[in-house]
């Protein structure tokens, strides 16, 4: 398995892991959105002898509309190769690299029990709050050594996002 940053060569298929993995096309919609808004922030893919397989994708949020972190979304990984790693691999190396682009913190918004494995917790636990009213699926993990945020507020993903559910 390789992982590696797509390429302009992976655009397709990027769509058709997200639209194999998700019940719509909504995933892959905000893939293309981010991309062609120039907001797609890191993008990265997990290829083996089939192709590619899996594709996480971070775009830029902000807290108060100020303060720049990256959000985590969307991950996908095509059916047949789910529940092997690829999505745990893709997020953990891809940590790695928000952390190489001097990003401090990253929200997700998804199942805490799996997210909680690569360090996020409740965003709730610094007083950040997200637009769509996630609760306790609305994760953050402090990526810096600098001091976390303690003001709190409303973490804001780009507007690739609601335009894509349009």
């Amino acid at each position: 398995m390789i992982l590696r940053p797509e390429t302009p060569s992976d655009v397709a298929a990027i769509r058709r892991v997200h639209e194999a993995a998700f019940p719509s096309p909504a995933e892959a919609n905000i893939v293309d959105a981010l991309r062609d808004s120039g907001c797609l922030s890191i993008s990265w893919v997990a290829v083996d002898d089939d192709g590619v397989v899996g594709h996480i994708a971070f775009s830029p949020v902000t807290l108060n509309d100020q303060h720049f972190g990256l959000g985590l979304a969307p991950v996908a990984v095509l059916p047949a190769h789910q529940r092997s790693g690829i999505g745990g691999a893709l997020i953990t190396r891809t940590l790695d690299e928000c952390r190489e682009h001097a990003c401090d913190w990253v929200v997700v918004l998804g199942d805490p029990a799996y997210y909680g494995k690569f360090g996020f917790t409740a965003a709730s636990n610094w007083n950040l709050q997200d637009e769509y009213g996630g609760g306790n699926a609305f994760q953050a993990r402090w990526l810096s050594d600098s001091p976390e945020p303690c003001a709190g507020g409303l973490v804001k993903y780009s507007a690739a996002f609601a335009a894509a559910s349009e």
